[in-house]
């Protein structure tokens, strides 16, 4: 097999992983709004809300992953994207606070069923000769419908509204439906499955290892801060520039950087510690979001309009989230590659796959703790406007990059606590072993 060529299968997956990322991401970055501005809930029950959906498909793959080799990989994928289209068409038809919340959790499972079976495809319809290639097609699907989706999903909630959004993600998903039932043929997977039991106590002795598990916590600091692109910043710039404003397309940002220098950064790293190269990351960070407090000093030296080459003029406040964003992009570069490598060296010999089957509980803590926190930051620091009286509105932003300094404090604190953890475990280890 040459290391482009694959079978059917594979190609069926990643074209189906392309349309659920691009269906997830469009709605992901409106979510809170859509359950504010549409829905009715407050920033604060928004936030949490979203937090739990984020959590949840972080958190469940592991299990339904298990469910999906009992039943077929074929079954499960139909049934994941049927789950999936009938979750976001129930999300826009019908934008009550009793109908929401079951349509969310209807989300949260067919996503999570998504996640085990492309990956699970991807590695078994590879060789150990075209494995590397396989996922580097894999992950530009990823970046490719998560830049499509937010792409779209400007020009969807500035022309037909927030509610349309959850249309044309239930269109993506009934396409990848159709694709999947026509086109996607089971791969075997006998032998390597295991039971929702075995994957239960495997999660349990994951937790139970406080190495691991402080570790997990520590990483955890640097995706709240990440995940502010869909919980904090698309409220606060539409709330603090205008209508007009493109969160969706400043997230962007995001994927453009890591697709342009991911490849270059793990390459000059590469003689470098795992440790090393993360903990240039996590000290990247806090300056990340301490450009996004920093919009009012902008603004004060050069205006509420800045030129850019004399071709567009931008806010301050956009200005400084892009710049941000630029900062957490390759922040991710030098932590993403790297994390799970060392995750892995902590784990207890020859667990490792186990163990690597819940490397992603840092974005599970970090989607449920960021998400929260959001919410209050936001209701003290930037309220929803339908809240306010005139007389309020006037000066009710005027402090709203405040919230920038608390993820700062939390990135900063991070970074500390992982520096700390790595003299430790050191020292725990006689000098020796993975951080040595």
């Amino acid at each position: 097999m040459s290391t482009w060529k694959f079978p059917r299968a594979f190609w069926t997956a990643n074209i189906v992983e392309l349309f659920e990322r691009a269906a997830y991401y469009a709605v992901f970055i409106a979510i809170t709004l859509y359950l504010t501005n549409v829905v009715g809930f407050s920033d604060i029950n928004a936030a949490w809300i979203g937090g739990v959906f984020a959590a949840g498909l972080y958190f469940l793959p592991p299990f339904t992953g298990a469910l999906a080799d009992k039943i077929g990989f074929r079954n499960a994928i139909i049934l994941a994207f049927a789950l999936l289209t009938i979750g976001y068409f129930t999300l826009g038809a019908l934008p009550y606070k009793s109908t929401v919340l079951p349509a969310i959790v209807v989300l949260m499972f067919g996503g999570s069923f998504i996640k085990s079976i492309i990956t699970g495809t991807v590695a078994k319809t590879s060789t150990t000769d075209t494995r590397a290639r396989a996922f580097s097609i894999f992950y530009g699907m990823v970046n490719v419908g998560s830049f499509t989706g937010k792409t779209i999903a400007y020009p969807l909630r500035i022309n037909l509204g927030l509610e349309s959004i959850n249309y044309y993600s239930a269109a993506m998903t009934l396409l990848a439906l159709v694709t999947a039932f026509l086109f996607y043929r089971n791969v075997d997977m006998h032998g390597e499955g295991k039971g929702l039991r075995e994957v239960w106590d495997g999660f349990v002795r994951v937790v139970s290892n406080m190495r691991l598990l402080v570790l997990i916590l520590i990483v955890a600091g640097f995706w709240m801060i990440q995940f502010q692109m869909y919980a904090t910043m698309p409220k606060y710039v539409i709330r603090t520039v205008g209508e007009h404003a493109r969160p969706e397309w400043i997230a962007n940002v995001n994927p453009l950087v890591v697709v342009t220098f991911v490849v270059l950064i793990t390459s000059l790293m590469k003689r470098v510690k795992a440790i090393t190269s993360i903990g240039v990351g996590m000290l990247l960070m806090p300056f990340s979001a301490l450009c996004m407090a920093s919009s009012p000093t902008l603004e004060g030296m050069l205006g509420s309009s800045i030129s850019i080459f004399g071709l567009v003029h931008a806010h301050p406040i956009t200005i400084m989230l892009i710049a941000g964003i630029v900062l957490q992009g390759l922040a991710e570069c030098f932590i993403s590659p790297r994390y799970l490598e060392f995750f892995s060296l902590q784990a207890p010999k020859g667990q490792e796959g186990m163990y690597l089957g819940f490397g992603h509980l840092h974005s599970f803590f970090a989607t449920l703790l960021g998400f929260g926190l959001s919410g209050y930051l936001l209701d003290i620091y930037c309220p929803d406007p339908q809240t306010l009286t005139s007389d309020r509105l006037v000066h009710a932003y005027d402090n709203a990059n405040y919230i920038w300094y608390y993820f700062t404090a939390v990135g900063s604190v991070s970074a500390i606590a992982l520096f700390i953890y790595t003299s430790v475990v050191k020292r725990l280890d006689g000098g020796k072993g993975a951080v040595a």
